[in-house]
């Protein structure tokens, strides 16, 4: 269906006016999808050692080696079809699964370390907190990206000006995404509140909880400020890092959490 739908685009086929800026973002961004290739190659290497040790390392490596390439392909064809529906939700999320791969092998590796651990005695509702946020958070990217495909329809269709009317346009599913975001932060704001009322101040998880709700609040700026202030360009991108920056803390908290799980049960 997909290719059905690519090969009958006849968008495609329109010559689109040389745009410099753009032309240079989306160099860049592959530069930076090169480098991002090596490190993730350097990774592998590097994590071969650890074979006898912990198998589960090197195989995430290489899972996230295989994926970058594939991610890179499916870029490729993000820009070759002008942008196809659907294609930028897939692409964001498959860059969020890489980040949490390499998230997850890192956690792993620090933890062959073996430094001294504290222990801290919390409930179970704390990290099923965690995960609803996750997946509220996961749930919130789609809705966003969505968001941003209607944006660049609209876009195109008013000849990228009058960019303070482009969130009137898009109507039912803006709200939806805003209304998410204060959903979100009201699950966040209750793990923080137990965070603190059950871990250390001095902690990795209460420091990262703090980071978390940080990045909670600025992405709602952010959003904001495409909704009231027409969209600017330059906050376009640092709404998706945020929302990015969100996701990954989330998942290493929770990598976090499962230790100190763990430790409970051996201590018990």
């Amino acid at each position: 269906e997909l290719a059905s739908k690519i090969a009958n685009d006849k968008s495609i086929l329109i010559e689109e006016e040389f745009n410099v800026t753009k032309t240079w973002i989306e160099y860049i961004n592959r530069l930076i999808g090169v480098v991002i290739g090596f490190l993730i190659l350097l990774t592998v290497w590097k994590s071969l050692p650890l074979w006898k040790i912990d198998r589960i390392i090197p195989l995430i490596s290489l899972l996230s080696l295989i994926l970058v390439l594939f991610q890179g392909w499916i870029g490729s064809l993000v820009v070759s079809t002008n942008l196809l529906s659907w294609m930028i939700t897939f692409h964001m999320l498959l860059a969020l699964v890489l980040v949490c791969l390499l998230i997850y092998s890192y956690h792993r590796s620090y933890l062959l370390i073996g430094k001294a651990k504290e222990l801290m005695l919390m409930p179970s509702k704390i990290r099923f907190v965690l995960i609803l946020s996750i997946i509220l958070m996961v749930i919130q990217v789609v809705l966003g990206t969505q968001v941003r495909e209607m944006i660049d329809e609209v876009s195109f269709s008013f000849g990228n000006m009058l960019r303070d009317q482009w969130i009137g346009q898009i109507g039912f599913d803006f709200l939806i995404h805003r209304s998410f975001s204060l959903l979100i932060l009201g699950v966040v704001s209750l793990f923080l509140f137990w965070i603190f009322k059950f871990s250390s101040r001095k902690s990795k998880i209460n420091i990262w909880s703090q980071i978390l709700i940080l990045f909670v609040i600025l992405e709602i700026g952010s959003g904001m400020g495409m909704a009231y202030f027409g969209v600017p360009a330059f906050l376009q991108p640092i709404h998706l890092l945020f929302g990015s920056l969100i996701v990954g803390v989330q998942y290493f908290i929770l990598l976090q959490l499962n230790e100190n799980n763990q430790l409970q049960k051996k201590e018990n």
